[in-house]
């Protein structure tokens, strides 16, 4: 499918909806499964590009990795401190959670490997963590850029020092992926940030599953973390919960739409940092109420007077929705300003410059900032006789975030919308059994 063509609701929706795991959540799920010992049964996962991924590594790995894509459930074989086969070549593809978990684990584990990826992970940031490492005594060998892909881990030295220092300006993975993997190294250390992010919702994850898995660490101050000695993980049967970022996509056009959406077991405890962004919605305008099922979202009432309110937030901790919130800003009344985005110019695409592209395309006025956007909405000229076609820069936010547009506005064809296949598969075959498009 080279593009979709989508279709307006013709009323205002009242949706009912499941979506897949949440792929943070399973990728470090599937992490500390081959780093447990033991037998653990993950279900509930999300199949995607990237967790296809980082099962594939683990089986290249020597891990004995069962799938059942049916029953949405995997189970692998942990090893604890063992990696079954040394010297393999490791391919993470596009996969930001695989390249930085699993590099982080090979690097830490004493044997050598090959990592490869795409051309798109080359691009993104690696240096910080791979720096992180090499004061663990990690050595690595660059064969084209430095601190970039491809790769050769050498034998890790003996620790050279015990107190790491890590910036996660550009990514909390890096923070992530130095806790997750510690359990590697038997005598534990300690990670001080030195750079200026503060969002560390995925961090929070991190460290809740650490715990679930039986894994103790201590956060000693806000940059301060301790992997105490001597840790080790069990293997255990593992729920994972719903993808809220998917989960977002479906609340939003509910609210353009002036309809109702819920999303079966999305609850406002959720561990997700983008579960922040039902709170934005509800600042513009929207009612939210917890029901049993999940989270019931109410747009406004547009036929008796309500709207959407343009808002000005800072977005740092759950930046993956800052392109749904672009989107939904053009059908609101008032400017909306989003700041403390500006790491994910060097996520799957500059997404501060892609948003800029899009909305100006749309005819929306618009100006970038160093570390957000500025959107000021106005009258929109598209229809069928004066379509656009929305460019997705092979970023599956940006293909999931604008087709917000097509379901209310007529005109809108998402171009390369199988880019979502990395972390949401079956999402324009929903819209389909939505009934949102024509073709």
């Amino acid at each position: 499918m080279q593009q979709f063509k989508m279709k307006p609701f013709q009323q205002p929706p009242d949706l009912r909806i499941e979506v897949p795991g949440s792929k943070s959540i399973t990728n470090r799920a599937l992490l500390l499964a081959a780093l447990a010992q033991g037998e653990s049964t993950l279900k509930g996962v999300l199949f995607s590009d990237d967790s296809r991924v980082f099962m594939e590594a683990l089986k290249t790995l020597g891990y004995r990795v069962e799938i059942d894509e049916q029953r949405a459930q995997v189970t692998v074989e942990g090893r604890g401190r063992e990696i079954p086969h040394q010297g393999e070549e490791i391919y993470v593809g596009s996969a930001g959670t695989a390249a930085r978990f699993l590099t982080a684990m090979l690097a830490l584990s004493g044997e050598s490997y090959h990592m490869t990826s795409s051309g798109q992970m080359k691009k993104r940031p690696m240096k910080p963590l791979l720096k992180a490492l090499e004061q663990l005594g990690a050595v690595f060998e660059f064969e084209d850029e430095p601190y970039a892909f491809p790769f050769t881990i050498r034998k890790r030295k003996q620790i050279i020092r015990e107190r790491v220092e890590l910036n996660i300006d550009e990514s909390s993975q890096f923070l992530s992926a130095m806790l997750l993997c510690g359990v590697l190294v038997p005598e534990g250390y300690e990670i001080v940030l030195t750079g200026q992010r503060k969002a560390k919702s995925y961090v929070q994850i991190s460290m809740k599953m650490m715990r679930e898995f039986g894994c103790e660490m201590e956060q000693i101050s806000e940059n301060t973390y301790r992997l105490l000695p001597g840790q080790s993980y069990r293997a255990m049967n593992y729920q994972v919960e719903p993808d809220v970022s998917a989960a977002c996509y479906f609340y939003a056009m509910a609210a353009v739409n002036g309809g109702r959406a819920l999303v079966f077991n999305v609850f406002f405890d959720s561990t997700q940092g983008d579960i922040q962004f039902l709170k934005v919605l509800e600042s513009m305008g929207c009612d939210l109420e917890e029901k049993d099922e999940g989270i019931l979202l109410t747009g406004p009432d547009f036929e008796n007077g309500g709207c959407l309110r343009g808002i000005n937030v800072r977005m740092s901790d759950f930046s993956d929705q800052s392109m749904t919130l672009a989107a939904v800003s053009v059908f609101a009344r008032g400017q909306t300003e989003i700041s403390g985005i500006g790491h994910i110019r060097r996520q799957e695409s500059n997404r501060i410059q892609a948003m800029v592209n899009e909305l100006r395309r749309l005819g929306v006025d618009c100006e970038e900032k160093e570390d957000g956007i500025v959107i000021t909405p106005g009258e929109l000229f598209v229809d069928d006789k004066n379509p656009i076609v929305v460019q997705t820069y092979e970023d599956h936010r940006m293909a999931m975030s604008f087709a917000i547009w097509g379901t209310r506005l007529k005109g809108i064809i998402i171009d390369n919308p199988m880019c979502c296949t990395k972390t949401f598969e079956k999402f324009f075959e929903v819209l389909t059994n939505l009934d949102l498009c024509l073709e």
